[in-house]
């Protein structure tokens, strides 16, 4: 049984929070907000955002059993309708897991690799992580501040700990680089982003 299979707390609702959470920041993106550097190596706010809606209908669609289908998963050209398409997106995927029995649903994940299918749960497991990390980043490229109540941030850096380190962390558009040095020291949220390479002091260096 994986970690995520055996938490306590309901990971639907950890997932919810986070994205609701990131729904928050991405409600004070402005059109001049757009072209900002994010702590995603060579993405701006808007391909952040795009990047974030996407994966938000990918997940939806894999709820659904449609998950296979590329298209789904493919970012829309960021502009000044991408905050609003990013809260469209959000309650995409938050009414998708609210479906019955969706941790135990097989969830389609073409983007992991051809013909990949994870156990719901674990791929819940995957959504969360990434918008926690994905919440902070947007945060951060805005300058406004990003907390995560306990419940939430001790099982994210449980999932955090099983993402692998490896090769694919390097191919283009990867949405995690290799992992920084102290990802085993500092608060809880600090450990995430180092484990997920991110500098806690992002853009003043680690």
């Amino acid at each position: 049984m994986s970690i995520v299979s055996r938490m306590t707390t309901d990971l639907v609702e950890l997932d919810r929070r986070a994205v609701l959470t990131t729904v928050a920041t991405a409600e004070l993106v402005t059109a001049g907000h757009l072209s900002r550097p994010t702590p995603c190596a060579g993405w701006t706010v808007g391909d952040l955002l795009a990047h974030m809606a996407a994966q938000h209908r990918g997940f939806a669609a894999a709820a659904r059993g449609q998950g296979a289908d590329l298209a789904h998963w493919r970012p829309r050209s960021p502009g000044p309708h991408t905050p609003a398409e990013y809260a469209d997106s959000a309650g995409d995927v938050l009414r998708a897991f609210a479906l019955p029995d969706v941790l135990e649903r097989p969830f389609a994940l073409p983007e992991f690799g051809p013909e990949v299918v994870a156990p719901g749960a674990q791929a819940v497991g995957f959504h969360l992580i990434d918008y926690v990390v994905h919440g902070w980043d947007l945060a951060r490229s805005l300058g406004v501040g990003y907390e995560l109540d306990e419940e939430t941030v001790e099982p994210a850096l449980r999932i955090a700990g099983q993402v692998p380190d490896g090769p694919e962390r390097e191919a283009p558009g990867a949405a995690f680089a290799h992992a920084l040095p102290g990802g085993d020291q500092g608060a809880p949220l600090d450990r995430i982003l180092r484990q997920l390479g991110r500098s806690p002091q992002w853009p003043d260096g680690s």
